[in-house]
């Protein structure tokens, strides 16, 4: 289930990619998708990531975590956008990568001793979420300039280097205490949530206008039957 899991996940990024470069996504679907999705994590970032966790661990240390992950992704986001001068399409492909090493590594974590439904709701909502950056960061590199090639072959290393972070998050933290998972479980909740902030949902309501609200909603209302579905 392992290695099934994290090759839908990360296999998502692929797909979008390809999606995006040979596809043809009306910027309104590409904007409810994406809003879509940024409904699904967020919701599942609280009930499989935060939840779990503040059950284990001090509730204030377990915010302070959730925080260290929100300032560290908008710290690197700033950086990439700000002082290093990526390209909207590349700052996606960062800001994934960004989020998805810790989210990924919590998503390795949760498959240690956890129920397959609730897996594949911290899956499935990771799933959405990738599908449709994925297609709309790969389609905004295309149109400034880059090669189909070396757009693949980016969005292919974003998709090994998050399969090695589930991988490690589900092997190697396999023996760790407890609070440490919980603490980084809030750690990688913090880094979602900061993410969607920052790019997700200002990027679909660009595109989609306020049909965006209604498609976070919907996203919202999937992740919540899903996790229903794993007995939460």
């Amino acid at each position: 289930m392992t290695i099934v899991v994290i090759l839908v996940v990360t296999g998502a990024l692929l797909i979008g990619a390809l999606w995006g470069l040979w596809g043809r996504i009306p910027a309104s679907a590409e904007g409810f998708l994406i809003a879509l999705a940024g409904g699904a994590l967020l919701i599942a970032a609280v009930l499989e990531l935060i939840n779990p966790s503040i059950e284990k661990v001090p509730i204030g240390w377990a915010l302070l975590s959730i925080v260290a992950g929100a300032l560290s992704f908008t710290a690197l986001d700033y950086l990439v956008k700000e002082q290093w001068g990526a390209g909207q399409g590349v700052g996606l492909l960062i800001a994934i990568t960004l989020d998805g090493i810790p989210e990924n590594l919590a998503l390795g974590v949760s498959l240690i001793g956890t129920a397959p439904m609730t897996v594949a709701a911290l899956s499935c909502s990771i799933f959405l979420s990738n599908l449709p950056e994925a297609a709309g960061g790969a389609k905004e590199m295309r149109e400034g300039g880059q090669s189909r090639r070396s757009i693949l072959l980016l969005w292919t290393g974003a998709a090994l280097l998050l399969s090695l972070a589930a991988l490690a998050g589900h092997w190697l933290l396999a023996g760790v205490d407890q609070a440490v998972l919980a603490y980084i479980r809030c750690f990688a909740a913090g880094a979602v949530v900061a993410s969607l902030a920052i790019e997700v949902f200002p990027k679909a309501f660009r595109k989609d206008d306020y049909w965006a609200g209604l498609a976070a909603a919907i996203g919202l209302a999937v992740a919540l039957l899903l996790h229903s579905l794993g007995g939460g």
